[in-house]
């Protein structure tokens, strides 16, 4: 946790109180703070600042002399459409994605998503992966994410929404290198990604998503880990 970031409830007029037992362990044997010691902390949807901890115990941390003034970095314009990966790697991506800034992530189901990952109970704690990758990135703005268990309705009905300017499809066996096609237009990034889960999307799903306006690029001849492959696109973003 490079921040701790509280919901607006746990504030009070100049003070704050930390009672997640994650958080206050942290602190405590991460951190190793005391009593004095001035923490990063945010309002979840709010600003950034800092609070000085007035005083620990095994249930409660109490700050006060709290200031938020600072605020949240800004979000990637960019949309990333992801087909719903295996439940022991979702936390990861989520977590990565939101401490890159990500504004929407839409989880989709594809040929290759397995129908028992839509039972899986990771789904259900999404907003706590939310909140790791917010304390990573320091940073207080959650992305949207929306469940699409539908692909082609979706892509037919709804992806056009997501599309500001350009959008692209990863895609190993495609002819077209991202380097390449970064360079027809170098100062727009496209506001959408779609990167399919472990062995990629199938020729009907590029095809379709195709028809949308979503070009296909290709990151190499290595057929990577889908966190990989999401990490390798999203770093462009970043330089």
């Amino acid at each position: 946790m490079n921040c701790i970031l509280l919901p607006t409830d746990k504030f009070s007029l100049d003070g704050a109180r930390i009672e997640d037992s994650a958080q206050i362990s942290h602190i405590t044997k991460v951190l190793s703070a005391k009593v004095g010691d001035r923490l990063k902390i945010g309002e979840l949807g709010g600003c950034l600042g800092t609070g000085i901890i007035g005083s620990i115990s095994a249930d409660v941390i109490q700050l006060h002399d709290v200031e938020l003034a600072t605020s949240p970095p800004p979000k990637m314009d960019l949309t990333v459409v992801l087909a719903l990966p295996r439940p022991k790697v979702l936390r990861r991506l989520i977590m990565d994605m939101t401490a890159l800034g990500v504004r929407d992530i839409v989880l989709i189901n594809s040929y290759r998503t397995q129908k028992s990952y839509w039972q899986s109970p990771m789904l259900e704690r999404l907003d706590e992966f939310v909140l790791e990758g917010l304390q990573q990135g320091v940073d207080t703005v959650a992305p949207r994410i929306t469940l699409q268990k539908r692909f082609k309705p979706f892509v037919e009905d709804n992806l056009a929404d997501y599309i500001a300017n350009r959008a692209i499809v990863a895609h190993p066996y495609s002819e077209q290198p991202f380097s390449q096609y970064l360079q027809q237009q170098p100062s727009i990034l496209p506001s959408l990604v779609c990167i399919g889960s472990e062995g990629g999307w199938i020729d009907y799903e590029v095809a379709l998503l195709a028809k949308q306006g979503c070009e296909a690029v290709s990151i190499g001849p290595r057929i990577l880990r889908t966190e990989a492959a999401v990490n390798a696109i999203l770093g462009r973003w970043l330089l």
